[in-house]
């Protein structure tokens, strides 16, 4: 027995060096003639330079063997190009830059945006990860005329901090000035470019939200949405909500911003639809990101807030977001609520403590699982109400209701288009001291905000 396990080590053993050996050699082809494949020991003076062209595909192919699983492959690699292009900084800067923008370029391509590139990189990667792959993004974004980016791609940019702080030097690229600011060598350097291509390429493809850069000629006319002096308001309110420690004051403040969003936005409806009743808006989707843990219970919040102003939504748990399709406006007022809810819910989920059975097992899990739930269902049971109620207050409500079933119509529409596999999903609780928390929680959760709005916030 002892006998056949050392022979299985050595076996593996000899079949991870010659793994090694193998993706040297992918990494730079006949390494007996270019040198290219030798360790950093190996590597003499006078051995050939590679070229930009080359330390890209080698970069790439780096790339694959971290995505297949084999970091340790790919961290030979880097070392390897380190060592050998240690005084052609420019050459390797470049063979970085072409490497990722090139697959930056094909993300926009697969539907992913700014926004959404940060958000799974904040997921997957370092903290120099991000870094990078920001710098990344506002290199790329260079490329375009400003009369091709959409508006919406333009507030992308300016959210995630995509902009252009390296100079064009004649001894460094970017590669180098971003090291220096990081404070990392060459070959970390080249490992988070490595870990950021392998990234990119495992990159599924998502539905388009925003026209890619590029691909259209965008008009001048202002953007549709909730006027910004409201915007303002809520959010000013929404926050004192955030960071009270009253509940009785956070309600107050959060069942009456869906009545005064739900007028406003029914309001505009209306003065929209004597323009043309016939001819709504065409719906638009966004993408909403979901910290773990306990992604579906928050996208059951979302989606509760969704169903109470006309969007639907789609879950795609996995990569950690929701997509919420409706009018612009809507959309505007989902993302609103749903961002101050999810702080309140987590807030008083996480005000219970650690929940443990009396043999002392541990039921903190399921407990706050069960409590996200309740609170969806109860706040999604207020929101509708302050939306009814919102309603009833806009003077000639009958004749919304022809303007709204054309736009659930176009709603509708726009799902079937982007999910047309989408499946429903229900969900079970498995803690019940936890469900009938989280409902009791989500009564006293802030959703007016109607009031202290009209009185100018105070």
């Amino acid at each position: 027995m002892v006998q056949r396990n050392r022979e299985r080590r050595a076996a593996a053993a000899a079949r991870r060096r010659a793994h090694r050996r193998a993706c040297a050699q992918r990494a730079g082809g006949d390494s007996g003639t270019t040198g290219w494949g030798a360790a950093p020991s190996e590597a003499g003076p006078g051995r050939p330079k590679p070229s930009a062209e080359t330390i890209s595909t080698v970069l790439l192919s780096a790339a694959r063997e971290h995505w297949a699983g084999h970091p340790e492959a790919s961290s030979r690699i880097a070392l390897i190009v380190a060592d050998r292009c240690i005084d052609q900084p420019l050459i390797v800067a470049a063979a970085a830059r072409c490497a990722v923008l090139a697959l930056v370029t094909g993300a926009w391509e697969r539907g992913w945006t700014p926004e959404d590139l940060q958000q799974i990189a904040r997921r997957r990667l370092t903290t120099a990860g991000v870094s990078y792959l920001i710098d990344a993004i506002a290199d790329e974004s260079q490329h375009y005329a400003q009369a091709t980016v959409a508006p919406r791609w333009r507030e992308d940019l300016h959210h995630i901090g995509a902009g252009v702080w390296w100079k064009p030097d004649q001894t460094e690229g970017h590669l180098q000035q971003w090291s220096r600011r990081h404070h990392t060598g060459l070959a970390d350097a080249l490992m988070t470019v490595i870990e950021v291509l392998a990234m990119l390429l495992a990159l599924p493809c998502l539905p388009s939200i925003v026209p890619p850069p590029g691909s259209v000629t965008v008009t001048a006319n202002p953007c549709r949405g909730i006027d910004q002096k409201i915007l303002a308001r809520v959010r000013a309110l929404l926050a004192k909500a955030e960071s009270t420690t009253f509940p009785e004051e956070a309600e107050a403040l959060t069942a009456k911003a869906q009545e005064l969003m739900s007028r406003y936005s029914l309001e505009l409806i209306m003065v929209e639809s004597t323009v043309d009743a016939a001819d709504p808006y065409p719906a638009a989707a966004r993408r909403l990101w979901l910290d773990n843990p306990y992604v579906a219970a928050k996208a059951m919040l979302v989606a509760a807030v969704a169903a109470a102003n006309r969007c639907r939504t789609v879950l795609s748990e996995k990569l950690g977001f929701t997509t919420v399709l409706g009018d612009e406006v809507d959309l505007e007022i989902v993302e609103l609520l749903s961002t101050s809810l999810l702080v309140q819910a987590t807030r008083a989920m996480l005000s219970t403590g650690s929940q443990v059975t009396r043999s002392g097992r541990s039921r903190t899990r399921s407990y706050r699982n069960s409590f996200l739930l309740a609170y969806a269902t109860r706040v999604g049971e207020r929101l509708s109400n302050a939306r009814d109620a919102g309603t009833a207050a806009v003077a000639e409500a009958a004749q919304l209701l022809p303007v709204l079933a054309a736009r659930e119509r176009v709603v509708d529409e726009l799902f079937e288009s982007m999910f047309p596999q989408s499946v429903s999903r229900s969900f079970s609780v498995g803690n019940a001291a936890g469900w009938h928390a989280g409902r009791a929680a989500a009564d006293l959760a802030i959703l007016d905000t109607r009031r202290a709005v009209v009185s100018g916030g105070t």
